[in-house]
């Protein structure tokens, strides 16, 4: 029962990290939405765009869906196809779920890891972006950090599977 009270106690507090990086989401939401403004009234009433609107709209884009992922697979709104699964004995859901768990924890730990990669490829070849000169690998090493929860998830559901397939 100890591991269990450690994997709620877990849970909780990657739950409380993750709804904090949901809030940085939030943000690149709304870093889209003023831009896209104040760039359609830039543009129609004073004739003048915002210079690089287009790349930041597409980093900002980056940020949204990065840092909402985690969020977002806590509170259920991801697609899981469960039809079929959900009519097999509690045993073989335990170990179908286990390795779904484990196949998508190594998905998302091959993004962590290339991701970094990626940022530290982008960092020493000095790559900007086209229009806004917005240096590229800060993007990279924010989907690295932001995707680190999203292991931690599928994690704990591995062993919570792992646990239930062993249980009965």
């Amino acid at each position: 029962m100890r591991f269990g009270n450690f994997l709620n106690k877990f849970e909780r507090l990657n739950r409380v990290v993750s709804g904090g990086l949901e809030w940085i989401g939030v943000a690149g939401l709304l870093v889209i939405a003023a831009v896209t403004c104040i760039d359609i009234v830039g543009s129609k009433v004073f004739l003048r765009p915002v210079p690089g609107s287009v790349d930041i709209n597409g980093f900002s884009q980056i940020i949204a869906i990065a840092f909402a992922i985690a969020f977002t697979e806590i509170i259920g709104r991801h697609v899981r196809v469960e039809f079929f699964v959900s009519r097999l004995p509690w045993r073989a859901q335990g170990i179908i779920n286990s390795f779904t768990s484990l196949l998508t924890l190594a998905l998302f730990i091959l993004i962590v890891w290339r991701s970094f990669v990626l940022g530290l490829s982008l960092q020493a070849s000095g790559q900007v972006s086209s229009t806004a000169r917005i240096p590229l690998y800060p993007f990279a090493y924010a989907i690295s950090f932001a995707v680190i929860p999203v292991c931690l998830i599928f994690l704990v559901e591995f062993l919570r599977s792992v646990a239930q397939g062993i249980k009965r």
